[in-house]
């Protein structure tokens, strides 16, 4: 399919999608080039992208992607695997302390807590 088709099936604009096989995160499987040398996109693509935006809403940044994705780069499971692990602890990090936000704000509402405005 054309760029123009997986853009709608994805919802990614174009410029998107150019950046990132520029930032090498969609691996060439995906891209063919046809007679008039125009992007042919293989169908997997789309799949592919949803797993790209999830592990964007998970906080990952373009260049972690670009290490995971990259194929180039030659990385080994376990330099990957340690690459998801440290995500993984950065997450946890902010539950906690987005759960000790929302224990302190359920206290000011409770009156536990001596705070300087009334709610």
């Amino acid at each position: 399919m054309k760029i123009n088709e997986v853009s709608k099936r994805t919802n990614l604009p174009i410029s998107t999608l150019r950046f990132y096989e520029r930032k090498n995160i969609i691996p060439n499987e995906f891209v063919k080039r046809d007679e008039n040398n125009y992007r042919v996109y293989a169908d997997e693509i789309v799949e592919f992208l949803k797993d790209v935006k999830a592990l964007l809403s998970a906080d990952f940044s373009i260049e972690e992607l670009s290490l995971l994705l990259n194929q180039q780069l030659n990385l080994s499971y376990e330099e990957k695997k340690i690459l998801v692990e440290q995500k993984i602890k950065e997450i946890e990090d902010i539950q906690k302390r987005l759960n000790k936000s929302k224990k302190f704000l359920i206290d000011i509402l409770e009156g536990k807590v001596n705070f300087q405005t009334q709610c």
